[in-house]
């Protein structure tokens, strides 16, 4: 157990006098300094104007002066030419067309399927509206969002079919019935 002691003592003197005989200092470089960027002075106000001195002559006094002759007339600007008047139009900036919409071309029958599943969600959705209007003081404000929401999809898809864009249409309508059908729920 001695022998243990001795050797576990002598070998860390033995490391700690190895490692105290290199020390390896680490030194951060200095820091840089930079000088600071002139300060610009402010303009110097422009100096003060000196009173204006009146200095006086004497006239000599006044002799028998020849008679002055009348001065000429200042020659006679012409009058400003009337500028042509332009045409006042209702409309001064003519209205810029409705960008053209791409929609796929469909063929007959799915044209006639679009048609048709279009024409039955709107009605479905006008009927449900009119279902819920009955209620209307009695509505939360989420389902008067959810009216006002039907309604403008209603609105959009009657201009989808108008520009007969039935694909959009059909989404259109499909989503007001969709949205009426949730009304109808929550007003159960």
């Amino acid at each position: 157990m001695r022998r243990r002691a001795l050797f576990v003592l002598l070998f860390a003197a033995a490391f700690g006098a190895a490692g105290c005989s290199t020390k390896h200092i680490v030194r951060a470089a200095p820091p840089s300094v930079s000088a600071p960027p002139p300060e610009e002075a402010p303009p110097l106000p422009p100096p003060p104007m000196p009173p204006a001195v009146e200095t006086k002559t004497e006239e000599p006094p006044p002799e028998a002066a020849p008679p002055e002759e009348p001065a000429p007339a200042p020659a006679k600007r012409p009058a400003p030419r009337p500028r042509p008047a332009q045409p006042e139009t209702a409309d001064p900036v003519p209205p810029k067309p409705a960008p053209p919409q791409i929609s796929p071309q469909l063929s007959p029958k799915d044209l006639a399927a679009a048609q048709n599943n279009t024409r039955s969600n709107i009605k479905t959705a006008e009927d449900n509206l009119q279902l819920a209007s009955g209620k209307q003081p009695n509505l939360s404000a989420a389902q008067k969002d959810l009216v006002e929401k039907i309604s403008g999809f209603l609105s959009q898809a009657h201009e989808a079919i108008i520009a007969s864009d039935w694909v959009r249409a059909q989404n259109l309508a499909e989503k007001a019935g969709v949205l009426s059908n949730e009304l109808v729920k929550s007003l159960k």
